[in-house]
């Protein structure tokens, strides 16, 4: 039983704990840029506007897979962690980077948001009417998910 419970979140899973490491790396990178510079104030600054949206991706990430497909939500993951990267990477310097991530990972969210209420959608529809559109919208947001490669 708990295998087939595992096999449906598994990739969820996955991305979530390469996120913990990208925070763990965020952190001791901010850590060291603080004591180098001794500015711990920017550094905690720069680590904290990083944070502000990871709530938010991690509850649409599990919604969207728990609603619909998990494979598509991590994708998106993944290349929400990607994006986060760059607007990381930005803060800490190449401020080139920082607007790109940044837009890149705003439309991220929007894609697993979107994903989260078409899941949400049809578990109503079916619950009320018998109507499960679940393989139509899995084969299309399986589809869409490659869309979010496009800059």
């Amino acid at each position: 039983m708990l295998s087939v419970v595992v096999e449906h979140i598994f990739l969820l899973v996955l991305v979530t704990l390469i996120s913990v490491l990208q925070n763990a790396f965020f952190a001791t990178k901010v850590e060291r840029e603080g004591k180098e510079h001794h500015a711990n104030t920017s550094a905690f600054e720069r680590n904290r506007n990083c944070m502000d949206s990871y709530p938010t991706f991690l509850a649409v990430m599990w919604c969207a897979g728990l609603c619909l497909n998990q494979a598509p939500a991590a994708f998106a993951g993944l290349v929400y962690l990607v994006a986060r990267q760059k607007y990381f990477v930005g803060y800490m310097g190449q401020t080139s980077q920082m607007t790109p991530g940044s837009l890149f990972g705003k439309r991220v969210l929007s894609f697993l948001f979107l994903k989260c209420i078409v899941g949400i959608f049809n578990l109503l529809l079916v619950r009320c009417f018998g109507n499960d559109l679940k393989d139509t919208v899995e084969t299309i947001a399986t589809a869409a998910s490659a869309l979010l490669l496009i800059p």
